[in-house]
């Protein structure tokens, strides 16, 4: 049996791999709040916006945190097409869950339905994100820790996004984004501590990418992406906004100039 450490790199690891998933959930849940009061292309485009920001900020997640993990007597390698569909699953079995949200007609029923697609694109993420892990052993998983570790994201992805929803007012935003990123941070963990390995003798080659090389890089690009696009929600002008503007323009464009 191989004795795994989570905290390799002390508690940065955790403490960034949470901000990622608050700034993720925090995006997210913002774009799927403006799609309520869009309609037609820019509704489309605003859960678009989130399912890629809650499936980004949820994999960004996982694989910091997944730099400080590490097994005695044994390199760990990620294999690359794997941990790629890791991110694309994440976006859409999220994004499937957003446009349940957006378009529900049933507040109840968008909030169970949409947190349980969300919930299952956290966990889908991070156990695929697993089956990527290239190590000289096996991993195992205990059923129990693993069932209620899909659970943990499931019911609290579903409590996020109900405050989203219901719930206006920037407080409530940040604390229904703090609980989702809790949501993300604790379904990883609880799933690390179902795995055990089972380390072989020797040590033969292992094909994949290092941490450093490929999962470093890549989720720096996407931690950019997320903080730029962050910005970008908060300069743009809500529909609420828009329509106040609008109804202040409008009589000036309604006077009309003398008459020379």
């Amino acid at each position: 049996m191989g004795h795994m450490h989570h905290l390799a790199g002390g508690w940065i690891t955790p403490a960034l791999s949470y901000a990622m998933a608050v700034v993720g959930s925090a995006l997210g849940l913002r774009c799927t709040v403006r799609a309520l009061a869009a309609e037609g292309r820019s509704k489309r485009n605003w859960l678009v916006t989130a399912s890629i920001a809650i499936g980004a900020g949820i994999w960004t997640m996982h694989f910091i945190a997944m730099l400080g993990y590490t097994v005695d007597g044994t390199a760990i390698r990620y294999d690359i097409p794997l941990t790629l569909l890791s991110l694309i699953v994440a976006i859409g079995v999220v994004g499937g869950g957003v446009f349940i949200a957006g378009y529900g007609g049933s507040r109840i029923r968008s909030v169970l339905l949409g947190g349980l697609g969300t919930g299952l694109g956290v966990a889908a993420m991070h156990y695929i994100g697993m089956a990527a892990v290239r190590l000289n052993g096996n991993l195992a998983y205990d059923p129990v820790v693993t069932a209620a570790s899909v659970v943990i994201a499931i019911v609290a992805a579903s409590a996020a996004l109900w405050a989203a929803l219901t719930i206006r007012g920037p407080a409530v935003a940040a604390g229904a984004a703090l609980v989702m990123g809790l949501a993300v941070s604790s379904m990883h963990y609880t799933g690390m501590a179902a795995a055990s390995v089972s380390v072989h003798a020797g040590t033969t080659a292992l094909d994949g990418a290092s941490a450093t090389s490929f999962i470093l890089p890549l989720a720096v690009v996407l931690g950019s992406f997320l903080f730029l696009t962050c910005a970008y929600v908060a300069l743009s002008p809500s529909a609420q906004e828009r329509a106040q503007n609008e109804a202040a323009a409008r009589p000036l464009r309604e006077v009309e100039l003398p008459a020379a």
